[in-house]
């Protein structure tokens, strides 16, 4: 009998001991689980943000791209040219190219307008205009007739004339004529000299000439 009662003791304390052991094994097995689940989800959101973040990086450049269009249109600003803005110009002081004379189209930039400042002369009368760039419109304009001076030349006493200084200056530039030239005698520096500039195919040429020798005291040349 007692052997019996041993072993029936020794076979429930096997039972037991498998049994335990069976919990430990489904406990750790449960862990293992939630820790592989814990670093899937991990990886997931990992996953996730580097998608955001390559999301947020393609939309910047978005933006940067389109920025960049815009303002690579927005500096395509329509600019009508000399030709145009001379022409504009010429309509509104009501003469035709032909009778213009000493003519100069530069661009300028004014109160942050791009602009054509526009001069010419016709006849005794000298004209100036402020034309947009974009369109035409005249902004402003200046008209002035110039004044003769011949009579108080006249009574300086000096070898060379009038006249002949002109055929002087006119003789350094191919083409140009009387209504290219503006000129005046002057007295500077002890000595008397014609002062002048010849503007002819939108070049300007500034010069003095002595007005006793005749001699090209300076001469220079200045484009648009």
């Amino acid at each position: 009998m007692k052997g019996e009662r041993k072993m029936k003791r020794l076979t429930v304390a096997a039972i037991i001991a498998v049994m335990v052991a069976g919990v430990f094994t489904g406990c750790g097995n449960a862990g293992t689980a939630q820790t592989n689940n814990a670093a899937g989800n991990t990886a997931e959101s990992q996953n996730g943000q580097n998608s955001g973040t390559e999301n947020n990086v393609q939309s910047n450049d978005q933006n940067a791209a389109g920025t960049a269009g815009q303002t690579g249109s927005n500096s395509g600003t329509q600019d009508i040219g000399e030709d145009a803005a001379l022409q504009a110009a010429l309509e509104a002081a009501g003469i035709s190219e032909a009778d213009a004379s000493r003519i100069q189209v530069s661009r300028d930039r004014d109160d942050r307008r791009e602009v054509y400042d526009v001069r010419f002369d016709a006849g005794q009368t000298e004209y100036d205009y402020e034309v947009l760039a974009s369109d035409g419109q005249i902004i402003s304009s200046d008209v002035e007739r110039r004044d003769d001076d011949r009579n108080n030349e006249n009574n300086a006493d000096v070898a060379v004339s009038r006249e002949k200084a002109i055929d002087i200056a006119l003789a350094k530039v191919a083409g140009a004529s009387d209504n290219d030239i503006r000129i005046e005698l002057d007295y500077d520096d002890g000595r008397y000299k014609y002062e002048g500039d010849i503007i002819y195919e939108r070049v300007e040429y500034d010069f003095e000439i002595d007005a006793n020798t005749g001699d090209v005291l300076e001469w220079s040349e200045e484009r648009d």
